[in-house]
């Protein structure tokens, strides 16, 4: 009977992991390996090399983080407000997994401060992301200016805040982004 081999997504899963909790540097074969309880034979099977697993993370977040995003908020239809709604929700729901949660998006930011091909891809990212912000928001607001206001606004809103420990006055976390998201939305 033939071994069963661990998956390709297993181990991009793994790494995305990895790369969230330690940065690039954490994302090591044997590490992987171990963390999936296989030997690290298996991962030659799909990558050449470290680099290649690196580059595999990367057009994995790149996907994740934009257009699965747009895809599932587009797939429930309705108008631009009913949209917003949608993709505030999504952002809001912590039910992001290892490849668009939080802990990957802020190790890829750091990451691009050091890595000139991983800022390109940021960017690409972050202008895909502002581009349907503003599909959005320029269809429930008649002035570009607002429009880019509340892009930006609302996109700094959702990588800033885990940086914000600050107190709101004694409503919580959750009620800050609700009204946050009522004036967005106004």
């Amino acid at each position: 009977m033939g071994t069963t081999r661990t998956p390709r997504g297993k181990w991009i899963e793994e790494g995305l992991r990895a790369l969230a909790s330690g940065g690039p540097e954490a994302v090591r074969i044997e590490s992987l390996a171990q963390a999936l309880g296989v030997s690290k034979g298996g991962f030659y099977g799909y990558f050449g090399n470290r680099g290649a697993l690196l580059t595999e993370l990367l057009d994995t977040w790149e996907h994740e983080a934009a257009q699965a995003v747009i895809d599932q908020v587009e797939s429930g239809g309705g108008e631009a407000r009913a949209r917003l709604e949608r993709l505030f929700a999504i952002a809001s729901s912590g039910a992001e997994g290892p490849m668009t949660g939080v802990a990957a998006e802020l190790a890829i930011r750091d990451w691009a401060r050091r890595d000139e091909d991983v800022a390109q891809r940021l960017r690409r990212v972050d202008n895909r992301r502002m581009d349907y912000l503003r599909s959005l928001f320029g269809a429930i607001c008649t002035d570009p200016d607002d429009v880019e206001v509340r892009c930006m606004l609302a996109f700094s809103v959702r990588i800033g805040e885990y940086f914000i420990a600050a107190d709101h006055g004694g409503r919580s976390r959750a009620e800050m982004m609700e009204l946050t998201k009522r004036w967005l939305l106004r």
